[in-house]
């Protein structure tokens, strides 16, 4: 139990105060699922093979969608151009806001950020209503992705832990999302300000190369196989420690999402032994506080990186929106 302490300490916080770990986080979490999996006597056959696999569709998903998006983003570019042209602004933002989140779970969080950054990239905000834009946007995207295991690593784990079929996220938490996802569309309609100088940039941003596109697969790839070694690992703590917590306690505890990315949490704290309401309490409040920080969730990390938002940016507004977030939802659950 010991060295399980050791490595769960090691995995919330190496990545948040090393930065080598922070810049190669995949392979870090790889190797301490693996050790985790090794040292805590856990490492089989059919271990192996459920990690080797569980990966497999998301994985697929970001290729394919990675091709794609290199291959149409100029006519995407001019598309979104001509859609903004012609759609009243503020319905233009909500309906981003609304379809990224939607069809996140279908193209992965991965594809929806970069689509994302393509429209900043191709209508001229201003800065504070970039960065409202673009927070409020990964809100979406990161609740509506954990919809299905191909949308991000967060629902890959979940329903492999909790051995369920591919639609049972949906089905426990699928109200809730599409409720938030509205609500967000809603809200950026209303803060996010048409710039009083508009105009349109083409051929901003160039699409990615096929290496980039491969990298990052493979990333993905190591990526959930790790979380998989580390949620089998942590299963023994997780029975022993988390079980008997109250729904809304591990409802605020998962606050520290906000700072952590949330698969790797699922990975430690999500078992098949929970209620559903612990399971959905547990999921959301990862979900939500996902995208309070930049850390917190894939599409915040590559939004912020591609548009250079600093960490304080990102903080003066995903964490009051998140928090309120948080508190609408804690009454609606639990």
């Amino acid at each position: 139990m010991l060295i399980g302490f050791i490595i769960f300490l090691l995995v919330l916080l190496l990545p948040l105060f090393v930065e080598k770990v922070e810049t190669n986080l995949e392979l870090f979490l790889f190797t301490m699922g693996l050790l985790a999996a090794i040292f805590l006597g856990v490492l089989d056959g059919h271990l192996f093979l459920k990690a080797a696999f569980n990966p497999i569709k998301i994985t697929l998903a970001v290729f394919v969608a990675g091709l794609l998006f290199k291959w149409f983003h100029s006519p995407l570019q001019k598309s979104i151009l001509k859609v903004s042209e012609y759609m009243p602004f503020r319905l233009f933002i909500a309906v981003t806001i609304i379809l990224l989140g939607i069809i996140a779970s279908l193209i992965t969080a991965i594809i929806s950020a970069l689509v994302m950054v393509l429209i900043v990239n191709s209508i001229e905000l201003e800065r504070k209503s970039q960065i409202k834009f673009v927070v409020l946007t990964c809100f979406s995207i990161g609740l509506g992705a954990a919809l299905t295991p191909i949308g991000e690593p967060l629902s890959t784990i979940a329903i492999s832990k909790l051995g369920v079929d591919d639609f049972y996220l949906l089905r426990l938490i699928g109200s809730e999302v599409f409720g938030a996802i509205l609500v967000f569309g809603i809200i950026g309609a209303l803060v996010v300000k048409k710039p009083t100088n508009h105009q349109s940039v083409l051929n901003r941003g160039e699409s990615e190369g096929y290496e980039e596109i491969l990298t990052r697969t493979l990333k993905i790839y190591f990526f959930v196989m790790g979380l998989t070694f580390l949620g089998s690992a942590f299963q023994p703590l997780i029975d022993r420690y988390l079980l008997t917590l109250d729904s809304g306690v591990l409802y605020w505890v998962n606050i520290i999402s906000a700072i952590l990315d949330n698969a790797t949490l699922t990975a430690a704290e999500i078992s098949p032994s929970m209620e559903q309401v612990t399971i959905k309490a547990i999921l959301m409040g990862l979900l939500i506080s996902g995208g309070m920080l930049i850390p917190g969730n894939i599409p915040n990390i590559i939004a912020a990186s591609k548009l250079q938002i600093t960490s304080k940016e990102w903080a003066l507004i995903g964490v009051p929106f998140g928090l309120m977030t948080m508190f609408v939802f804690y009454f609606i659950i639990l």
